[in-house]
């Protein structure tokens, strides 16, 4: 690695400081992060455990809920370990590959569980508005597919990213992100060059991805309500609104947490440092931790199965 006087060379290595401005108090911190990581994969294990063991939840919804399991899983892992390492044991350095990697999987899993979102409200509108078809449209088969379609689709729209900043990139300010895992616009600030493509891109993903899924799961629940307040017992009414209260809070809190992480970070000049962080960290945990308590507590036959197994 050469330096010149203002500049770094294509750095081996990175920094990550974790909380700007709480560095004191990080190790406290990582205690209540460590318990929602623990809960977090706990409860997604034992959500699929329980959708896999049982034959009468081998249904979309449910498969849908275990997509969604895998990828809380599979993102929680990918920051908890480094950001805790940063925390307890004070081992702030990722090699530059290994940051790329870690921004591009974060980003990747973001975009499927998004994905899967729009599928669940898909899955409730079609089972809702179209109860005699459902069956015959939501096949297996199907379910499959949505699944190849939403993980391609979220590793063909990160890949360039990831391209972009290992290939136009040679010259740093500095190798110090100040962040607690590597996040796409962190690392990009940190060159000395000409970023304008890169911020372009980074806000045509998060428009493309959430923007679109955002759009077509608000109409897919407007049509839900406008076909729910139609019915004429009031029974129905709530059998058919409960069947979708899960999905519009895990759908709620996992949109909230996101537009508050994206804004707060390009326009949010004014935000102590220490409070995006915080925010952008458990906008990657609050959801792992949450969808298995809402789920485990909202779905009847998850709740059902689950008192049974501890039970026996």
């Amino acid at each position: 690695m050469s330096i010149s006087n203002i500049t770094i060379f294509m750095p081996s290595m990175l920094t990550l400081i974790g909380i700007p401005g709480l560095e004191s108090v990080q190790c406290w911190i990582g205690i209540p992060f460590c318990a929602m990581y623990l809960i977090a994969m706990i409860g997604n294990s034992l959500l699929l455990f329980i959708i896999k063991s049982e034959r009468r939840l081998h249904e979309p919804m449910y498969i849908f809920v275990g997509l969604l399991g895998v990828t809380d899983i599979a993102l929680a892992t990918t920051i908890m370990p480094k950001m805790l390492g940063i925390f307890w044991f004070h081992v702030p350095q990722i090699y530059f590959d290994s940051c790329l990697l870690q921004m591009g999987l974060i980003h990747m899993f973001q975009g499927i569980e998004s994905g899967i979102l729009l599928a669940m409200a898909l899955d409730r509108y079609v089972a809702i508005c179209y109860p005699l078809r459902h069956s015959g449209i939501f096949t297996h088969q199907l379910v499959a597919q949505i699944g190849a379609i939403i993980t391609l689709r979220a590793a063909i729209l990160v890949a360039p990213g990831l391209v972009l900043i290992k290939c136009k990139f040679q010259f740093y300010h500095t190798t110090t992100i100040s962040h607690s895992y590597c996040e796409h616009m962190a690392i990009v600030k940190l060159a000395a060059e000409n970023v304008r493509v890169n911020k372009i891109y980074g806000l045509f993903v998060a428009f493309a991805v959430a923007g679109f899924d955002l759009t077509f799961i608000t109409l897919s629940y407007i049509q839900i309500f406008f076909t729910v307040f139609r019915l004429p017992q009031k029974e129905a009414r709530l059998k058919a609104f409960n069947t979708c209260i899960a999905h519009i809070c895990v759908f709620l809190q996992f949109y909230l947490l996101a537009f508050f992480s994206f804004f707060t970070h390009r326009f949010g000049a004014h935000v102590p440092p220490y409070i995006h962080i915080l925010f952008s960290s458990l906008y990657l945990l609050v959801p792992p931790f949450l969808n298995p308590l809402v789920y485990g507590a909202k779905t009847k036959q998850i709740r059902i199965h689950v008192v049974k197994m501890f039970c026996s």
